[in-house]
């Protein structure tokens, strides 16, 4: 909330433009967006929702006007120089990506970086956290009891989010094996059967071929989205060798550039990022704060969350000083 009010100030008083023109920052911005639209009545995870499509078609204009964007192949060109640079990037392969987001991206000009999970490609159906997320919404069950992963039962029906966001928490923390052993136990606990498969929430090879051909860089998020560093090195190896041959296989194009999924400072080791080097992959990308610089490791380069609740005076504080508005959260 302090940031919030201080990048409000900087806006209406003009102290922002005038310290960026002064002491120009260097480096660059990297925003991560999910989802673009209004899931405010989704059954799905509606923490994935970055923007509605008029505040993303802001944003861009923004960024077309005031900033240099750039794509991952630029990195280590700009990072030492002084200027506005902002690298665009997305994540999963949501529908919305393609039919909201690229087009407001090609109005302005802009490039952008889609990390696609390519086994929600391959088969449509829900990911863990939607699938979490779905089943809380709308279970008819009034106690769930995820003993020993959440310390006491659950009421969904009294505070769905809450019980969302405990659930997603525990899940992340879990070793691959019971975090899968747990969603078991919420299937049987919720009662609704799994749905096999899922139309118009992904993109599909061709319209990821479209945006390819038009200047958009596609990167890779494994097949199925786990937590790496929760996985034996095997198990992550087979996720990342098998996401880097559906790209190559559907696209033409190598892996290059990747996104550990969840992205937290734990959410990937030393493991992860020795398979990445062994399929060459060039850069990777984390999740939790922080502004790239020269110096930023090719294995972990820091990307901001680009939440519904950012405004135009948030992005603008972070374009200006980068350093203090775009803070590590090791979260």
């Amino acid at each position: 909330m302090k940031k919030r009010i201080a990048a409000r100030i900087l806006a209406l008083s003009g102290l922002g433009r005038l310290l960026a023109a002064v002491a120009p920052p260097s480096g660059i911005l990297i925003l991560n967006y999910h989802r673009i639209g209004d899931g405010s009545s989704s059954p799905y995870d509606r923490e994935l929702w970055s923007a509605d499509a008029e505040a993303f078609d802001a944003q861009m204009a923004r960024l077309a006007r005031d900033c240099d964007v750039i794509s991952p192949a630029d990195i280590d060109t700009v990072a030492g120089r002084r200027g506005r640079h902002v690298l665009v990037t997305f994540d999963d392969g949501y529908l919305d990506n393609y039919e909201v987001a690229y087009p407001i991206l090609r109005r302005h000009g802009l490039p952008a970086t889609f990390f696609i999970a390519t086994g929600f490609i391959d088969r449509p159906r829900l990911p863990w956290w939607d699938e979490i997320a779905w089943r809380i919404r709308t279970t008819a069950a009034a106690r769930l009891d995820l003993r020993p992963w959440l310390p006491e039962p659950l009421a969904p029906t009294r505070g769905p989010d809450a019980a969302i966001g405990a659930i997603l928490r525990a899940y992340k923390a879990l070793p691959a094996d019971e975090a899968a052993r747990m969603l078991e136990r919420l299937r049987a606990e919720t009662g609704q059967e799994t749905p096999e498969r899922v139309d118009g929430l992904w993109m599909d090879w061709n319209q990821i071929r479209e945006m390819a051909a038009g200047g958009m860089t596609i990167g890779g998020h494994t097949v199925d989205h786990p937590v790496l560093s929760r996985l034996p090195l095997e198990r992550q190896r087979d996720e990342i060798e098998t996401c880097a041959a559906r790209i190559l296989a559907e696209t033409g194009r190598p892996m290059h550039y990747f996104a550990y999924p969840v992205g937290s400072t734990w959410a990937f080791d030393e493991g992860t990022r020795a398979c990445l080097e062994a399929v060459g992959v060039k850069r990777a990308f984390s999740y939790y704060g922080g502004h790239a610089a020269v110096d930023s490791p090719r294995f972990d380069t820091p990307r901001m969350a680009m939440e519904r609740y950012v405004g135009m005076h948030d992005l603008g504080a972070m374009l200006w000083m980068p350093r203090l508005f775009c803070k590590f959260d090791p979260a």
